[in-house]
């Protein structure tokens, strides 16, 4: 059992540096710099990057989108360097949740998503819980479950009725990339994409209690949660950074 153990050991190591190696010629359609970037960005902002690793290939895929990566903007911290620092909270395979600068994406194809009328006491705890996973594990075996139940072709709620309520290794110090940001952000009750639920109302007496029913929100588990999850939520909206200073179509040199 101890030789069995070893070789899946060594095979999970094998796999997930086969999926963290990056793609050749892999060229983003479009990139935002730094000073961009930095000009729009807010503690709690959502970051959706178009990957370019052979493990954003296989997000990609499975979630059909675009985005196969999401950070966390949480700001510079105390003590940080000044010219590039580390700013965003992000669960990385072959790393685990680190902090890592701006300068990182520079050259990918990336979204800003902010959540709708977000409290700013709230905003600090999304930040904090983030922060708080910094050194936790990656739970690569939440990717490949995930991928097994998105290509399924089954229903989220079709899923959930057959008894499946969270997926990976259920194990609390490993995380994946959009589970990190899908839990802090249900830290504080922030909507991403809940199911609705009809209930009886509340202080419904025992024997009216069909008369009245009221709408109620469910959450999902945070490992069902893919990147692209951020963009489609109607809760979170689309920030652009504007576009280079001067821009002017008319001044652009064409290849053609």
């Amino acid at each position: 059992m101890q030789t069995s153990g070893r070789l899946l050991d060594r095979l999970a190591i094998w796999f997930a540096d086969y999926l963290s190696r990056p793609i050749q010629g892999f060229d983003p359609p479009a990139a935002y710099s730094a000073d961009q970037l930095k000009a729009v960005l807010q503690p709690g902002d959502v970051l959706l990057v178009e990957g370019n690793l052979r493990i954003s290939s296989v997000i990609k895929y499975i979630t059909q989108s675009t985005w196969s990566h999401v950070a966390l903007y949480v700001g510079p911290q105390p003590g940080a360097r000044v010219d590039d620092p580390p700013v965003l909270v992000e669960a990385e395979l072959g790393y685990g949740v680190i902090l890592s600068p701006l300068s990182k994406y520079v050259n990918f194809h990336t979204r800003i998503c902010r959540a709708l009328g977000l409290r700013p006491e709230d905003r600090e705890r999304i930040v904090a819980h983030a922060l708080g996973r910094i050194g936790y594990a990656y739970d690569l075996k939440n990717v490949i479950a995930l991928a097994r139940h998105r290509l399924s072709r089954r229903s989220v709620a079709g899923t959930l009725r057959r008894g499946l309520r969270a997926l990976g290794s259920g194990e609390p110090n490993r995380l994946i990339c959009s589970t990190l940001i899908a839990q802090a952000f249900q830290s504080v009750r922030y909507p991403i994409l809940p199911t609705r639920r009809m209930l009886p109302c509340r202080d419904t007496p025992p024997h009216r209690v069909g008369d009245c029913v009221e709408e109620a929100w469910e959450p999902r588990h945070f490992s069902l949660f893919a990147p692209r999850d951020f963009d489609v939520s109607p809760y979170f909206t689309v920030v652009k950074p504007p576009p280079i200073e001067d821009f002017d179509y008319r001044r652009l040199r064409w290849a053609n």
